[in-house]
């Protein structure tokens, strides 16, 4: 497995030292595993699509805020 550095405003670190509870590495490997998925699953769909880039553009943003609403509840699934 590979390590990877990140980077946060100290505020943000602040915040997530107040949940010690929480595997902060495990919800972040979800979120960007299931970020993957949704991206590989666009691109496979967007070949296959005759979305204009406004279409496209709509439909990201409903990804992202779906993906948005999906880390929150993984992160209260990993606070249990």
């Amino acid at each position: 497995m590979v390590n990877v550095t990140l980077s946060l405003p100290d505020d943000v670190w602040r915040r997530m030292k107040s949940f010690p509870e929480i595997r902060w590495s495990k919800a972040v490997r979800n979120v960007i595993e299931d970020k993957l998925d949704s991206f590989e699953e666009a691109e496979q769909l967007a070949g296959k699509s005759r979305l204009s880039g406004k279409d496209t553009a709509r439909l990201s943003k409903k990804v992202d805020d779906a993906m948005g609403r999906h880390a929150e509840a993984l992160l209260h699934e990993t606070r249990r």
